[in-house]
C-alpha cells in the first residue's frame, strides 16, 4: 500500500537497528495487501471487500483508541477525520479491489508506488511546495515509467485482459486519492493523534462504503480462504500497519518512513509470484525501477536536500 497521512512526528534519529525490522515487516504487510485483496474480491466483489476491510479495521483500531485515551482527539476533529477516510481509504481501496481482479497483483503494486509523485504536483498546485529542476526530472521519469508500463501491462494470470487499460487507470486514480490526503493531512489534520486519525479515517471509510458494499453482497456465499483474505487484509495489512507506520514516522522520521512504499511492490511481485504463479517479466520490473528512481528524484530522497515547505 501507499505512505499514508499521519499526525505530527515525535522524536526522530533513532540508530536503524532501532526500525529497521518494523519497516521491514511494514513493507511485508503491506506487499501482501495486493494478494489479501486479489483473493478476497474474487468472492465479494470490490465493493464488499473493501467495506468488510475498513468495517472490520475500525474494529481492531477502536479498543486500542480508547485504551490510549484518544477518543477526546478523534470527538473534537471527526469532521477532517471522516472526510480523510473517504479520500485516504474509502476510495483507493474500492479501485484497488476492483483493479486487482483484472491485472497482475505486482504490477498493481508497482503503480501504487507513483504515490509520491502524486504527492509531490498535489502539495506544489494546493501547498505551494516548491518543486526544483532536479525534483521536475524525477517526476517526468517516473511517469515515463508509468506509460512505458501502461504500454505492454500484463494483464493477471486466468483473467480477461479487455479490462487491463481500466485497471491500470483505476490504480493511478487511487495513487492520486492518497495524494490528494497526504496534502489534506497536511491542512487539516496537522497535530492530531495519529491514532485518532487512523481510527477515525476507517471508520469514516466504513460509513461511506456501507451502502455499496451491502447493494453489491455477493449472492453467494464466500468461502473460508475469501473471508481469510478479507481478515487478514482489515487486521494485518490495515489495522496493525497503520500503528507499525506510525511508530516509524516517531523513530526513524518521514522521509524514511515513506521510502517502505518503494519496498513493499518487491514483497507483493514476490508473493504474486508465489502464491498466484503471476508472471513476472524484465519489461515490468525495469519500468518499475525506472517509477521508483523517479519517485526518490521527485520526493528528495536521492539529490541535494530539499526544504520542506510549512505544513
Amino acid at each position: 500500500m501507499s505512505a499514508r497521512a499521519a499526525g505530527a512526528p515525535g522524536a526522530v534519529g533513532a540508530a536503524p537497528r532501532a526500525w529497521l525490522g518494523e519497516f521491514i515487516v511494514l513493507s511485508a504487510l503491506w506487499g501482501a495487501s495486493f494478494l489479501f485483496m486479489r483473493l478476497g474480491a474474487a468472492e465479494f466483489g470490490a465493493l464488499p471487500a473493501a467495506g468488510l476491510r475498513v468495517g472490520l479495521a475500525t474494529l481492531f483500531l477502536w479498543p486500542i483508541l480508547l485504551r490510549q485515551g484518544q477518543w477526546p482527539a478523534l470527538r473534537q476533529h471527526w469532521r477532517p477525520i471522516m472526510l480523510a477516510g473517504l479520500i485516504n481509504s474509502a476510495i483507493p481501496f474500492a479501485l484497488f479491489a476492483w483493479a486487482v481482479m483484472h491485472l497482475a497483483t505486482g504490477l498493481t503494486s508497482i503503480l501504487n508506488a507513483t504515490v509520491p509523485l502524486f504527492g509531490a504536483l498535489v502539495a506544489w498546485v494546493w501547498l505551494g511546495d516548491r518543486i526544483t529542476r532536479l525534483r521536475w526530472l524525477g517526476l517526468a521519469l517516473g511517469f515515463i515509467g508509468v506509460a512505458l508500463l501502461a504500454w505492454r501491462a500484463p494483464a493477471g494470470v486466468g483473467l480477461k485482459t479487455g479490462h487491463a487499460g481500466w485497471a491500470l487507470g483505476a490504480c493511478l486514480l487511487a495513487s492520486s486519492c492518497y495524494a490528494v490526503a497526504a496534502s489534506f493531512a497536511r491542512r487539516y489534520l496537522t497535530g492530531i493523534p495519529p491514532l485518532a486519525t487512523a481510527t477515525g479515517s476507517q471508520l469514516g471509510a466504513t460509513l461511506g462504503l456501507a451502502l455499496p458494499a451491502i447493494w453489491f453482497w455477493p449472492a453467494q456465499t464466500p468461502g473460508l480462504r475469501a473471508w481469510a483474505a478479507v481478515v487478514a487484509l482489515a487486521v494485518l495489512c490495515t489495522g496493525i500497519a497503520y500503528i507499525l507506520y506510525f511508530r516509524l514516522i516517531a523513530h526513524a522520521g518521514p522521509s524514511r518512513a515513506l521510502a517502505v512504499t518503494f519496498l513493499a511492490p518487491v514483497f507483493a511481485v514476490f508473493y504474486g509470484a508465489v502464491f498466484l504463479h503471476e508472471a513476472v517479466t524484465p519489461w515490468m520490473v525495469g519500468c518499475g525501477l525506472v517509477i521508483v528512481c523517479g519517485t526518490m528524484l521527485s520526493t528528495g530522497l536521492i539529490g541535494p536536500r530539499r526544504r520542506t515547505g510549512a505544513g
